[in-house]
């Protein structure tokens, strides 16, 4: 009977909750952002963060969306999947909010997806790649690149680009956003002709790549794909070096952050990864973005703050065309979104939510300058033909924060 009654009083709770998340009379549009502001992907998490925050001050400083006032309601995560879950639980039960921004990692948008998704509550991750995440249910939305896009443009700059033949990885077999790339990357660098001589596992936050490290230089790759995060990278890229093997490493957006080349240094000079945007990029918007957040925060931004700033103003225009703070009708709001003039690009989503745009590879070089190498066209992609190729200024000056 006790069990009954105290079931009984949260099913009540909940109806309770939910129903204040569809009231249009609140006089906040509240906003719950969950992000790994510590933990093994803080840089990621607090640069995410702090691009959200720009655009939201930015939209309320023009008067908030339909005279509503934006407040954010951001929670750390602690870069732990459950940690996640139960941010988002207190999100759509207790908090109230209408919409929520999050995660970086694929993961822990996994982990909190189903529960935004039952909530009804609409939920836009700027940078969790792997499919997965969308495929939680019609309320999960992305405005970033997805894995098989991302795969298949850096096997293509490898086999295509660079001519490389012979090819070693090193997984993350724990981590989603890591697997989820190497099976993408294997399949198209196979298919474009080439081999994949040699698998490696490692675990994030490993010390020690001497044996996986070994075992590759033995195989005689031309090339080295390490689709993890930027710490992991850089101890790699760094020992790898120290063994003797000098072929280039590419991998994917999770490398980039400040730390990549203050730990890998020199180590990292000639390798790739793909990414969202490039603060060296020409584009008025972009440099706009770059030099608004650097007065700001005193760092160049990095990718996952670009996509974040573009994930909050995707979900803000959708609020304000939705002309409600009902869940679905955001949700219509944001599945209609289309060219949307993001500083990572236009974006539309297609029918999976996943945001159509363009891809580009990055170069690492001397001094820790990242310059724009190739945007890649991905043949069967749903990605924009892209006509021409931009080049990044002539010699840009280095960043602390790149």
């Amino acid at each position: 009977m006790k069990r009954i009654l105290l079931s009984s009083v949260v099913i009540a709770s909940l109806l309770t909750a939910f129903a204040c998340n569809g009231g249009g009379a609140s006089d906040k549009v509240k906003i719950g952002v969950f992000m790994s502001m510590t933990g093994d992907t803080a840089n990621f998490g607090i640069s995410s963060t702090n691009g959200i925050k720009m655009a939201a001050d930015e939209a309320n400083a023009a008067g908030g969306i339909n005279g509503k006032q934006i407040e954010l309601d951001v929670q750390d995560d602690r870069s732990d999947p459950s940690e996640a879950a139960t941010i988002v639980t207190k999100f759509v039960t207790q908090d109230g909010v209408h919409a929520i921004l999050g995660e970086v990692a694929s993961s822990r948008s996994i982990a909190a997806a189903p529960i935004a998704q039952n909530a009804k509550i609409p939920m836009l991750t700027p940078s969790s790649t792997n499919p997965e995440v969308t495929r939680k249910g019609d309320y999960i939305f992305r405005s970033c690149f997805i894995d098989p896009v991302q795969g298949a443009a850096i096997a293509q700059f490898a086999a295509k680009t660079l001519g490389k033949k012979r090819a070693g990885i090193m997984v993350d077999r724990k981590n989603d956003y890591s697997t989820g790339l190497e099976k993408f990357i294997s399949a198209t660098f196979i298919k474009l002709g080439g081999e994949m001589v040699i698998t490696q596992s490692y675990q994030a936050g490993d010390q020690d790549f001497n044996a996986q490290l070994t075992s590759i230089k033995g195989s005689s790759p031309d090339v080295i794909f390490v689709p993890g995060y930027y710490g992991d990278v850089a101890l790699i890229a760094k020992q790898a070096r120290d063994k003797g093997i000098t072929v280039p490493f590419v991998g994917g957006d999770g490398w980039d952050a400040t730390q990549l080349y203050t730990i890998g240094g020199k180590a990292l000079n000639g390798s790739f990864f793909s990414n969202h945007y490039s603060p060296y990029d020409t584009d008025p918007q972009v440099q706009k973005f770059v030099n608004d957040y650097k007065t700001r925060y005193g760092a160049i931004p990095d990718a996952l703050a670009a996509t974040a700033y573009d994930a909050a103003r995707i979900m803000f225009d959708a609020i304000k065309r939705a002309n409600s703070l009902d869940g679905k009708a955001i949700r219509d709001a944001l599945a209609a979104t289309k060219d949307f003039p993001g500083v990572t690009g236009k974006v539309t989503f297609n029918e999976n939510r996943d945001a159509v745009k363009p891809i580009i590879m990055i170069e690492i070089k001397d001094g820790g300058i990242y310059a724009v190498r190739e945007r890649v066209q991905v043949e069967g992609a749903a990605m924009p033909v892209l006509t021409e190729t931009p080049k990044p200024p002539a010699s840009p000056a280095a960043s602390p924060a790149k």
